[in-house]
């Protein structure tokens, strides 16, 4: 090739380079375009105040024992072992494949918009970001592919989507909910911040022009009540959070970023009222059982209204339906939306129930016996013929289609629970 041909070759990959570049900065997403916090306030695109109604698809992308009927056998870690340790480590790993692709579908985002919701709470494990063992898959885990089909059934339908990180690195409750080693040492390790704070910024940097995303809540439910060292850990949440939305704001300036309350969201005496550090930031807290009253969730509401920030309850539910019909009166008459858990599980206490597989007694007979040996293991294990077919069975009654809808639970919160 003669030196004038890869002069004129050179500029012409320079001027496509810069108009790709140029393309790319284009669709970057106005401020305008993204939900915002106005004071105490959520306000749409649009303009219009914003009340959160939801439930959250808890189950899906972070398996929890009890949404299984097992008790002992509760973390996503110790619900895999039970699996593997009836019927082997391959078969399960195409259990979770086919149990992810059928717990949550476009079908079930479908419903739940045609009921009234308009909000979704997704919590995930942050092993579907990394390269870590997690539900079926080594190496490279998909997570993006996962959150990229409900980004897009959520858009389709007009949803709007809160990701959760309910398990992160080291753990940040110390309990089965986080899928931790029994203490939170996300607040003792760097090297878990840093991973933390990683995980954080790849999602927001892959997601930063994604306005049906309402926001990111970094962590779920940290630091149980259960240690000696409590007062110091809560002394450490307020710096991560300074430090991830920092880093999160080098790569998306325009998503709403929640912050949770120490003690199941419940404590926010740990956290600043003064919320300058960001202007898009909003709290989120949770409760179960109690009085459906004001003055039960007083604090929230004294907190709220200090920082002059929106106050969102991210988990409620498991009660009543006379009682969550009065407190969901109670949280509109306080603007304090919210998301109800969870959506979809076996047994009911949801907006739909996953009904029993035949066998489903021997597996759960399984995951609830002592198992610390591998003679005991031996001495329990059900027949692995029987238990492939009941997960397999499972995988299939999991999908919308073959659901319970439980009508009087979806009554109770105002939604219309059957769609014509």
């Amino acid at each position: 090739m003669c030196r004038k041909s890869i002069i004129l070759l050179s500029v012409l990959c320079f001027a496509l380079g810069g108009c790709k570049q140029k393309e790319q900065e284009s669709k970057r997403l106005p401020i305008e375009a993204f939900m915002a916090v106005n004071g105490p306030d959520l306000i749409t695109p649009e303009g219009d105040k914003f009340f959160i109604r939801g439930t959250n698809l808890g189950n899906w992308l972070n398996p929890e024992g009890y949404m299984f009927q097992f008790s002992r056998t509760n973390s996503v870690k110790a619900i895999n072992q039970a699996f593997c340790e009836m019927v082997g480590p391959d078969f399960v790993d195409e259990f979770w494949q086919l149990y992810k692709d059928n717990y949550v579908t476009k079908d079930d985002i479908t419903y739940l918009k045609s009921i009234g919701c308009n909000t979704v709470r997704l919590p995930f494990h942050y092993k579907l970001f990394t390269d870590e063992d997690y539900m079926g898959l080594t190496v490279a885990q998909d997570g993006f592919q996962r959150v990229d089909s409900l980004v897009s059934w959520c858009r389709e339908t007009g949803l709007y989507l809160i990701l959760d990180m309910h398990d992160a690195p080291g753990g940040q409750t110390g309990d089965n909910i986080d899928d931790s080693y029994g203490y939170p040492w996300l607040f003792e390790s760097e090297k878990s911040q840093q991973k933390f704070i990683d995980i954080w910024v790849k999602i927001a940097d892959y997601y930063k022009n994604e306005s049906i995303i309402l926001g990111y809540e970094l962590i779920n439910e940290p630091i149980a009540p259960y240690f000696d060292t409590m007062e110091e850990l809560n002394s450490k949440l307020e710096p991560l959070y300074k430090r991830t939305v920092r880093a999160i704001r080098e790569v998306d300036p325009n998503h709403i970023i929640l912050l949770g309350g120490s003690q199941w969201n419940s404590n926010f005496k740990p956290l600043d009222p003064d919320a300058s550090f960001d202007h898009n930031i909003m709290y989120t807290c949770h409760r179960y059982g109690g009085e459906p009253t004001a003055d039960a969730i007083r604090s929230f509401i004294e907190f709220r209204d200090k920082v002059n920030r929106p106050m969102y309850m991210g988990e409620i539910g498991h009660n009543t339906d006379q009682w969550m019909t009065s407190f969901c009166k109670v949280m509109e008459d306080n603007n304090i939306g919210w998301t109800f858990w969870p959506y979809k599980k076996m047994k009911g206490s949801s907006f739909v129930s996953v009904n029993d597989p035949d066998n489903w007694n021997l597996i759960v007979a399984f995951a609830e016996a002592s198992r610390g040996t591998y003679k005991e293991i031996r001495d329990v294990r059900p027949d692995q013929a029987i238990v492939r077919k009941a997960l397999l069975d499972f995988a299939e009654l999991c999908k919308f289609g073959n659901c319970s809808i439980n009508e009087s639970y979806v009554r109770a919160l105002g939604f219309h629970p059957i769609v014509e």
